[in-house]
């Protein structure tokens, strides 16, 4: 698909795709009638050979469109829930250090909001323009935070609980960080892709060949069919690329935890 189409408002992008699929369908329907129709002979059953084969290639392309489509719908909702765990990893990361004694609590709790901060006004804008890979500056942070946490020494039995709860909840923020990184550049391969728009062709084309004498209610039957297909279509591209465009996934779970944990508590 365009990168251009997933950049603008849902709106203004559903109604580009409908438009360009209808304008599409009708300049291929008045081709057909004028060029391809009146050179065919049609019988009595030639309506129902067409119509079954409609119904066969519908039935077909419809059940592979929907998989497709529901299928996007669960990478869009696994990314949705991924951004949401990682938030809520690094809350909890946020409360286990702040049972540090100082210096070191101050210490952690600085490079955990100085990571936030990051991904909110960094990370986030750069996986919305498809730049999201080429940051480094999250890892750097990490590997800080990591620095400073290995160094500390646990002096009583308290701290050895807290200290390893503490590693297992990091190690949690990592996971949940490095899966996070991997889904940013998700989405449909330009097989699939060929796939849905050569369906989308064939389903279309094959309704040109009804025999319906009067072209105006020819015209709203495939406009209707092209509509459909233009709808089914925008709902798979705004949900194909979850980090990517104006439709992404927000990064509210971080502001949430920025504003109403880490710095409410300090």
């Amino acid at each position: 698909m365009p990168i251009w189409l997933y950049e603008i408002r849902p709106l203004y992008a559903g109604l580009v795709l409908v438009v360009f699929i209808e304008m599409i369908s009708m300049v291929g329907l008045l081709l057909t009638r004028r060029v391809i129709i009146p050179r065919l002979h049609y019988h009595d059953g030639a309506n129902d050979a067409v119509s079954g084969t409609v119904q066969a290639i519908g039935v077909f392309y419809g059940i592979t469109v929907g998989l497709i489509a529901v299928g996007v719908w669960n990478t869009y909702s696994n990314a949705s829930d991924l951004v949401s765990r990682e938030a809520s990893s690094i809350g909890a990361l946020y409360r286990d250090v702040s049972g540090y004694p100082e210096p070191i609590r101050n210490e952690l709790g600085s490079k955990l909001r100085e990571y936030t901060v990051f991904v909110i006004e960094k990370a986030w804008p750069a996986q919305r323009s498809g730049q999201g890979q080429l940051l480094v500056g999250g890892a750097k942070l990490m590997d800080e935070f990591q620095d400073k946490l290995y160094t500390f020494q646990p002096a009583n039995p308290g701290q050895v609980a807290l200290h390893a709860e503490t590693l297992a909840a990091y190690n949690k923020l990592i996971d949940y960080r490095r899966l996070r990184i991997d889904a940013v550049d998700s989405g449909l391969s330009s097989t699939m892709w060929a796939v849905i728009w050569v369906g989308a062709i064939i389903s279309i084309g094959v309704a040109y060949f009804f025999n319906i004498p009067d072209p105006k209610l020819h015209a709203i039957l495939v406009a209707l069919m092209s509509g459909f297909l233009a709808m089914v279509l925008f709902m798979i591209i705004i949900n194909d690329k979850p980090f990517f465009g104006y439709a992404s996934v927000t990064s509210d779970p971080y502001k949430l935890i920025l504003d109403r944990l880490i710095d409410l508590s300090r």
